[in-house]
């Protein structure tokens, strides 16, 4: 199996960056605009091609379940109710296309230990992508353009793993992972092959301006790695550390340059500035 259809969505954080918001709710169940985080990011994916969405969670994060699962007694009394247009609000949170399914991280080991989480769940040599709910990533506006459904049509033409990146200015390269192309940066929209990634470099040492964003197309063999990966940053079991050993390898790896605009909703200074784009350019008077 070639064709990337599953998507993994690690949910397990405790989303300590946005407390007090996040101590009884889950942070991906925070509102942007008019709907939670969690299924902004779900709706990428199908925007993408993807359909098979494995949530990665854990205790106390069932109402994203919930928020996906049918509501009987809700749209019954709609329905009693005539309020049609609010039923299909519903109907599109989860279209028919769309299956989710929950696996439980016990313990929270780091971002490669999530994703191993949902392995059992792939079949032999499919690849997979990997989606990190903080951060969201929209198209600039009035372009309909989904950068996760290049990136699944790079792996499709030519099988190499896919890393979305952005540039960042070079005063702030040391709160990112870095990737190093050897020099070769790809313009917006178009991929590079990768050499390594470096972790939160200084300025005079960092390879490119080009930062990880959390949206990964990647083959199996990423999931047979991280079987037995030794835990690095951290004392965690990390994602890049599995992703180097694949390019040591001879896998190829590429950095896929994004055209769209991310807002890192993991912390309350990025949350608002989501809130306040995206409901402007919704029609909403804020």
């Amino acid at each position: 199996m070639t064709q990337v259809r599953k998507a993994i969505i690690p949910v397990a954080g405790f989303g300590t960056r946005l407390l007090p918001i996040s101590k009884a709710i889950p942070k991906e169940m925070v509102p942007v605009v008019d709907r939670p985080l969690i299924q902004h990011v779900v709706e990428e994916a199908l925007a993408a091609g993807i359909n098979e969405i494995i949530l990665v969670t854990r205790s106390g994060k069932s109402a994203i379940e919930d928020h996906f699962d049918a509501h009987a007694e809700l749209e019954d009394s709609l329905a009693s109710k005539g309020k049609d247009a609010l039923l299909e609000v519903l109907a599109a949170i989860a279209p028919p296309q769309l299956r989710i399914t929950s696996v439980r991280q016990p313990n929270a080991k780091g971002l490669g230990h999530a994703v191993f989480c949902a392995a059992h769940l792939l079949s032999q040599n499919e690849p997979f992508a990997v989606i990190l709910p903080d951060v969201l990533v929209k198209p600039q506006a009035g372009d309909a353009r989904c950068d996760l459904g290049d990136m699944v049509m790079r792996w499709d033409a030519n099988s190499a793993a896919q890393i979305m990146v952005e540039a960042v200015p070079e005063n702030e390269v040391y709160r990112y992972g870095i990737v190093d192309c050897g020099g070769s940066e790809p313009n917006a929209g178009e991929s590079a092959d990768m050499r390594g990634v470096v972790e939160k470099p200084k300025p005079e040492e960092a390879p490119s301006r080009l930062s990880v964003i959390g949206r990964y197309v990647l083959p199996f063999r990423v999931m047979e790695l991280l079987s037995d990966q030794s835990p690095g940053a951290g004392n965690e079991i990390q994602l890049t550390d599995a992703i180097d050993r694949l390019m040591q390898e001879g896998h190829s790896v590429q950095a896929f340059r994004m055209t769209g605009r991310t807002f890192d909703c993991g912390h309350i200074e990025g949350w608002l500035k989501a809130n306040t784009v995206l409901a402007r350019e919704a029609g909403y008077d804020v």
